[in-house]
């Protein structure tokens, strides 16, 4: 007697599902891909913190120089990072002779102990330390979703700390350039400028084919200060903090705009007395539709941006 076709859908959904979970979770593969002569960039998702993509949601530099190579973030934990360096290794036979942490977010700098076990110096700007550990304990609870992945991390400082707006870094011949300008998405975000490369890492400075974030320490006044160094520097390409390695143009079209239209729109709405509520309602974020995750951050990034306004 044949079986019913109930009976097979069952046993068939059975059996797959029994495959699933016999297969290993997925993780994230680092690999990093040339984007000038000696630079690397790994491309982190564009979704959040997840099991899967270990909390590695953002992008990831490395320049190759003829001291060492030098990574720019550590990443989400010390798994990540550990995989970050063996990364570095198949790139490079150059000794990882210093990490770069961009700014204060999570996936900047919690890979730092596993570097620091290694001996390799750490780098942060001075104004991302108080936030670091101010909200280190935050950041370690919101990666509890890595479950086993985030064994082994713990928040460990930068080594060393630069305070100056400019900050000039010679290994050996090739020139590296820190510009910090009060931050913006974080209190310590710093750009690193590749001048004879032409190339910019721009850490969470620049956001494109996803909107930006914006969290209760960040300021987008100071955001547009750090945005307007780029607008100088007319790079011609551009790693940014999370999306595709990209160009001026689109950086100024994803980021500098959207940054621009909150702010004009929740100053008028502040200055005219319009309640909150309806300052978010009305503000257009139609010219941005089309980034990741639009429809449901426009209405918080409003929101944010009114009571930053508000402040002000």
């Amino acid at each position: 007697m044949k079986p019913r076709l109930s009976t097979l859908a069952t046993t068939l959904s059975t059996t797959l599902a029994a495959i699933l979970l016999a297969l290993p979770a997925w993780a994230v593969d680092v690999a990093f891909k040339p984007v000038a002569e000696g630079v690397y960039a790994y491309i982190g998702d564009l979704e959040g913190r997840t099991y899967d993509n270990e909390g590695l949601n953002a992008n990831i530099g490395l320049v190759v120089t003829p001291a060492g190579a030098v990574l720019i973030d550590s990443g989400s934990s010390y798994q990540v990072a550990a995989k970050i360096h063996a990364a570095v290794k198949n790139v490079t036979p150059q000794p990882l002779k210093l990490v770069i942490n961009t700014g204060d977010q999570d996936h900047r700098w919690l890979g730092n102990g596993y570097f620091t076990e290694k001996g390799i110096e750490t780098l942060a700007h001075a104004d991302a330390q108080a936030d670091m550990q101010a909200r280190a304990g935050e950041q370690m609870e919101g990666l509890k979703v890595l479950k086993e992945r985030l064994d082994g991390t713990w928040p460990v400082l930068p080594s060393r700390w630069v305070k100056d707006q400019d900050t000039s870094l010679n290994m050996g011949g090739t020139v590296i350039e820190l510009k910090h300008r009060q931050g913006g998405h974080t209190p310590g975000d710093m750009l690193v400028w590749l001048p004879k490369k032409n190339v910019l890492f721009s850490g969470d400075v620049v956001y494109v084919d996803r909107v930006l974030g914006l969290h209760p320490v960040s300021r987008t006044k100071a955001w547009l200060d750090s945005f307007a160094v780029i607008d100088q520097l007319k790079p011609q390409t551009i790693v940014p903090g999370h999306g595709g390695v990209t160009d001026l143009a689109t950086a100024q079209a994803h980021t500098r705009n959207l940054l621009l239209a909150l702010r004009a729109h929740m100053k008028k709405a502040v200055d005219d007395g319009v309640d909150i509520s309806a300052a978010v309602k009305t503000f257009d974020g139609k010219p941005f539709a089309k980034l990741k995750h639009a429809d449901v951050w426009l209405p918080q990034l409003a929101n944010q941006t009114y009571l930053e306004l508000e402040r002000e």
